[in-house]
């Protein structure tokens, strides 16, 4: 999931003032006064803050007992900045984040069980799967709940309307998507006269390459006797090939976008010098607003393997355990993810609701600018096997992100990938075994 923000140290100025005085350490209302409750927010694009604001400035009209203080944190440096906060006692009530940062804040005590505040009509709102993306354990042999899921992002194709339609390939639709065959076929076809088929910027190749190695059951890690070990076999080499082979094999991808973050192939696409993208579902936002006039694009649905199954990752809205009012924070939340809102914070972000409600929206089922497409496709989302592992974030950092790029570049084999991958990623799991 994206971790941008603009403007970072001023956030965490903004942070560290903004919880200092209000959040969990900030003690009881006085009486006739209003319970105070701290939100961070890391919402960071345009439409988004103001969504997030708003929602925050109608909740205070209409709540004068319960007044919320909007405070802005960072994806950059969140983690960190909560970690301090906690340890002093001057977390904000509400927190939010992803999934991935819930595991390790839950076992250590920060996060309070939300498993039986959770009011009937959110949790029956959310699907199972996407609560699984928030359950973990309590660091006692116990499970929890410790977020409410709001947005998932999903990996789709974005791809050249004129060059599409030229290369004469059949158009994907949600219920007859590509193959990962019938994409490389594309990829191929789409490949002439100085133009690249498709893209792949591997900058940070872990969480993609993870993902979507579920379309072939890739899991990239068991758990057996209580002790999880890293698992590269057959199932997880399937994309890791298939992606190098457009690279070397097939070059039908650009090899100019290999080191490049997500969003940095975008100028070269918009002069055709490539046809086809895969990306997260947010990316079209950047698309909508800074493509030249004329230009035509289409959100081509997720791949299929032997699934169309990819791993999800969720951001959240937690209670932290030492609140003063987590009745209040949990009543908060209800309100700022109910159907509707959820609606409006996932056209704000770009991103999918996991409210039911919300995906029926008119607003994010659109045809214009894939929106259709995009809310399909989270009937593909599962639980994304890494979030609990503890070491994930290790593991992804001084291992998986350094033998990727080693891979993707053709400087190693897929061999020695996988032996590197398991045999030290094995080693930084190890300190972390229960």
């Amino acid at each position: 999931m994206r971790m941008k923000s603009a403007l970072a140290a001023a956030a965490v100025i903004a942070l560290a003032a903004g919880c200092g005085s209000g959040g969990s350490g900030g003690g009881q209302a006085e009486p006739g006064e209003p319970v105070k409750l701290t939100f961070l927010s890391l919402a960071w694009q345009k439409e988004s803050l103001a969504a997030n604001k708003q929602l925050v400035e109608e909740w205070n009209k209409a709540n004068a007992g319960i007044q919320v203080t909007y405070v802005q944190g960072s994806w950059d440096n969140v983690n960190d900045q909560l970690v301090t906060q906690f340890a002093g006692g001057t977390a904000p009530d509400v927190i939010h984040n992803d999934s991935p940062a819930l595991s390790g804040f839950a076992a250590d005590g920060y996060l309070l069980d939300l498993s039986g505040r959770l009011p009937a009509d959110l949790k029956a709102d959310i699907p199972r799967p996407a609560w699984d993306t928030v359950t973990f354990g309590d660091g006692k042999g116990g499970q929890g709940v410790y977020g409410v899921p709001f947005l998932q992002e999903s990996q789709v194709v974005i791809a050249n309307r004129k060059l599409l339609d030229a290369s004469g390939v059949r158009l994907p639709t949600p219920d007859n998507p590509w193959t990962w065959d019938e994409f490389a076929e594309a990829a191929r076809k789409m490949t002439k006269d100085g133009v690249f088929g498709v893209a792949w910027p591997m900058k940070s190749p872990v969480n993609k390459t993870l993902n979507l190695a579920l379309n072939f059951g890739g899991t990239f890690f068991r758990t057996a006797g209580g002790r999880t070990t890293v698992k590269v076999g057959p199932e997880e080499k399937q994309v890791l090939q298939r992606i190098h082979d457009q690279l070397y094999k097939d070059r039908s991808a650009d090899p100019a976008a290999l080191g490049q973050g997500t969003a940095d192939p975008l100028p070269a696409f918009y002069k055709g010098e490539f046809a086809m993208l895969p990306a997260g579902v947010y990316l079209r936002q950047q698309v909508a607003e800074q493509a030249p006039d004329g230009f035509e694009w289409v959100t081509l649905p997720p791949l299929k393997g032997t699934t169309t199954q990819q791993g999800a990752v969720s951001q959240t809205l937690s209670i932290a355990r030492d609140s003063k009012h987590p009745d209040e924070a949990m009543k908060f939340i209800a309100f700022f993810l109910n159907g509707p809102n959820q609606a409006r914070l996932a056209k704000g972000d770009w991103l999918l609701p996991t409210s039911v409600k919300a995906a029926s929206d008119p607003a994010i089922t659109t045809k214009e600018n894939g929106w259709d497409v995009a809310t399909a496709s989270a009937k593909d989302l599962v639980v994304a096997p890494f979030l609990r592992v503890n070491g994930f974030d290790e593991w992804k950092s001084k291992v998986a992100t350094p033998v990727l790029q080693e891979f993707y570049s053709n400087k190693i084999s897929i061999d020695e990938a996988a032996r590197r991958l398991v045999a030290d990623g094995d080693k930084v799991l190890e300190r972390y075994q229960r």
